[in-house]
């Protein structure tokens, strides 16, 4: 296990100490388990817990069933749940939310377990799973990530508990997002301020106990305890799937795009259905990751511009797709234009040298070294913080990808889409309490 820092305890003796945390201060107590490695370890922690301290609790199990999943995945999770019946309250949810897709220009969402799609089901429904009757909450404009958080709410409520905590397996090492889940500086929506601890409602929270653990510690961990993992790493690790980019989710994801091809390998059975499923899987799965879909580096045509070239793409969409690329490339430019990006000084000093007309402010009300920069779009820029600066080729990336949503372009949630997920929340709040 890997040493942290200055620190003398290693990552397992400090995750020791996190759970018996959790387990004197919490009563309710459920972990989300997708079938990954790293919610894998959670679970198999919680797991020799209890039954090394002879605990006369069970804690719960959520599982998100995506329907379009590795058969290895779906055997993995449905084992552990077998071989633990004895402490788990299982809740196998399969319900047709709306998941994001970038798999097609004409799809921005699929619904898995859809009952208007069940002819073309990629595999059957599991039995004695939870359906969307089970769930009063729910409702059909309802995403993936809003559904999480109303389970737990439901959960609490359920379990009439004090104090509700919902595990999650998320390590900064992972993404930026997930750094930022944790070192972000708002302890009022903490647990005891533990930066590991996130307040998502009344006495419910979630928890990221193993967020310093690193890849290696990961398979150090079913290494040395023999615990049980899902086998399809192994064949990630000989189709040469390098060690960061093995992760199993959704596979319509923009993240899963480059490796949308290996079903075809791994488990052919699968993608034979998932060809018919969902819009835009097979030219995913030829061109993920290559210049086609925005991956690695993509030319410019030949007597383009790359705002030009932004228009051309535009172009050959439909026309709500279209009209919400436009809408997110208007709040962009206006944020850069009158509120201005945060830069670090380094990264102005670079765009000064190349005769760059901008606006640099001398203080910012974010907690950050970086300066906010008043600029209008570029076209294209050469330098390494490329991702950092407003540019056209960026939105034509986003296009290229299906990136419905402009990650690509730092996009979080618009105003408009804010209101949307708070209306849903704010009429569904009470039904918690």
């Amino acid at each position: 296990m890997k040493k942290k820092g200055t620190n003398t305890e290693n990552v397992y003796e400090l995750i020791q100490k996190r759970l018996k945390f959790i387990f004197d201060e919490f009563d309710n107590i459920y972990v989300s388990f997708s079938g990954g490695k790293d919610s894998g370890v959670l679970l198999n922690l919680c797991i020799d817990y209890i039954r090394k301290h002879n605990l006369n609790r069970k804690i719960g199990v959520f599982h998100m069933d995506y329907e379009a999943q590795y058969k290895m995945t779906t055997d993995y999770v449905e084992e552990t749940f077998r071989q633990n019946l004895d402490i788990l309250e299982i809740y196998h949810v399969c319900v047709p939310f709306k998941v994001v897709t970038c798999a097609s220009m004409y799809q921005q969402f699929w619904r898995p377990w859809d009952e208007e799609m069940h002819a073309n089901w990629v595999r059957p429904m599991p039995k004695n799973c939870y359906k969307k009757e089970d769930f009063p909450f729910y409702n059909d404009e309802m995403w993936d990530y809003n559904f999480q958080v109303e389970f737990g709410r439901w959960y609490h409520k359920k379990k009439d508990a004090v104090r509700t905590a919902c595990l999650v397996g998320i390590r900064t090492q992972e993404s930026l997002d997930r750094w930022r889940t944790i070192y972000s500086n708002n302890r009022l929506f903490t647990y005891h301020n533990l930066k590991w601890s996130r307040r998502i409602g009344y006495d419910l929270f979630n928890l990221y106990p193993i967020y310093d653990w690193r890849t290696e510690d990961i398979w150090v961990a079913y290494a040395r305890f023999k615990w049980p993992f899902n086998q399809l790493y192994e064949l990630y690790y000989k189709a040469g799937v390098p060690l960061d980019k093995q992760r199993v989710a959704s596979p319509f994801l923009s993240t899963a795009q480059e490796t949308l091809k290996l079903y075809k390998a791994i488990d052919p059975n699968t993608w034979g259905r998932m060809l018919g499923r969902v819009n835009g899987v097979n030219f995913t799965g030829i061109y993920g990751g290559t210049r086609a879909m925005g991956w690695q580096s993509i030319k410019l045509p030949k007597g383009y511009t790359w705002r030009e070239y932004m228009y051309f793409l535009l172009e050959t969409l439909p026309e709500d797709m279209k009209n919400a690329y436009l809408e997110k490339l208007r709040v962009s430019r206006e944020f850069w234009k009158y509120r201005g990006g945060c830069l670090s000084l380094e990264t102005i000093r670079k765009l000064n040298e190349l005769g760059i007309n901008m606006h640099v402010q001398k203080t910012t009300n974010y907690k950050t070294d970086k300066l906010p920069v008043q600029m209008d779009y570029l076209d294209d820029i050469d330098i390494p913080e490329f991702k950092e600066i407003p540019t056209y080729k960026r939105m034509c990336i986003c296009i290229l990808k299906n990136d419905h949503v402009c990650k690509y372009m730092g996009f979080a949630l618009t105003k408009k889409e804010k209101q949307r997920r708070d209306k849903v929340m704010q009429k569904y709040k009470n039904i918690m309490r």
